[in-house]
């Protein structure tokens, strides 16, 4: 069986709140015929609740929901799913699923505060911004499945941007952090994998 490839892979679009991760997932998913989920849908009520209340969740919190989104991801070929993923742990679990493709959206504190500041009807409220550019890990060189891409460029440019990263034409604006393989990076078996992310996911008050 070959290896897959980029347009095989499902696609986590990443970043802090407000980065546009649903719009743009949402945006990938029309255009190329594939199912769409936001990765709040899979928080628990009580993780919903401490976030309306302005509490970061913990990575203890976190880890049910990491789990929700690998399990969908496996299930779903090409899906695409909108998650803040801020740790290089956080992608490590969800990597568990199989090969996949990062988009990171790249934005500002004071851009997101603006667009989370102004947005309705959502959970997530302006004061865990800071929380969440404090939290983030700039996916490093070593993260060969990343791209990272300019969240602050006009929609109809982001998407486009996007789109041709999922089919592998990098275009301007796109920064690969390393190589993209077309294998999975990790070369350990799924059980050596899952048993090192868990080691790497600490069960205290760090926060996200």
């Amino acid at each position: 069986m070959r290896p897959p490839t980029l347009y095989d892979r499902a696609t986590v679009v990443m970043g802090v709140a407000g980065s546009g991760k649903s719009t743009i997932g949402s945006a990938l998913a029309r255009h190329l015929g594939r199912e769409f989920r936001d990765g709040d849908s899979f928080h628990g009520p009580g993780n919903v609740a401490k976030m309306a209340r302005g509490q970061p969740l913990t990575d203890r919190d976190r880890i049910p929901w990491l789990e929700n989104i690998a399990a969908w991801l496996t299930a779903t070929p090409r899906g695409i799913v909108a998650c803040s993923a801020l740790r290089e742990s956080y992608r490590d679990h969800l990597r568990l699923a199989g090969p996949l493709l990062f988009l990171h959206l790249e934005i500002a504190p004071s851009t997101a505060r603006e667009r989370v500041a102004n947005r309705n009807g959502h959970f997530m409220p302006a004061a865990l911004i800071d929380d969440q550019h404090a939290t983030l890990e700039t996916p490093s060189p070593a993260e060969l499945d990343v791209v990272r891409l300019d969240g602050e460029a006009p929609e109809p440019v982001l998407v486009a941007h996007a789109l041709s990263a999922v089919i592998g034409v990098p275009e301007p604006g796109q920064r690969v952090v390393g190589q993209v393989l077309h294998a999975h990076p990790d070369s350990r078996s799924p059980a050596s994998r899952r048993a090192n992310v868990r080691a790497r996911l600490p069960v205290t008050d760090a926060r996200r």
